[in-house]
């Protein structure tokens, strides 16, 4: 198996409308993909550390969810099917503001 990390910087200024609309949406992102989890950002400060912390000059990720593979090759054949579905096609209309993402990053991790 492996784990998608879906990491969002989604427009601060249009973020409650995106929440609400994340509301329907996630439901229906759980029905096409195998979807671990969804989590949207409380609006607390995030703790950077290191040794070379860099504070991005867009933020920082304020939507992050998982989808569980079968391994990379699944991901690249069933996610396009999923993001085509009906189901999600109708969510996707009322999205709030599809151009909204400033940033969207998608990491491939194993679990240990």
């Amino acid at each position: 198996m492996i784990y998608e990390i879906r990491d969002y910087h989604y427009r601060k200024d249009k973020f409650d409308e995106y929440k609400a609309w994340a509301e329907e949406a996630v439901p229906v992102l759980k029905e096409v993909l195998d979807v671990v989890g969804f989590w949207i950002d409380t609006g607390a400060e995030p703790e950077i550390r290191g040794t070379d912390p860099v504070d991005s000059p867009i933020g920082h990720a304020n939507v992050t969810w998982i989808i569980r593979w079968k391994d990379r090759e699944a991901r690249e054949e069933n996610l396009p099917k999923a993001l085509s579905s009906e189901a999600w096609r109708a969510v996707w209309a009322k999205h709030p503001d599809p151009g909204g993402y400033q940033q969207m990053m998608s990491r491939f991790m194993e679990s240990m």
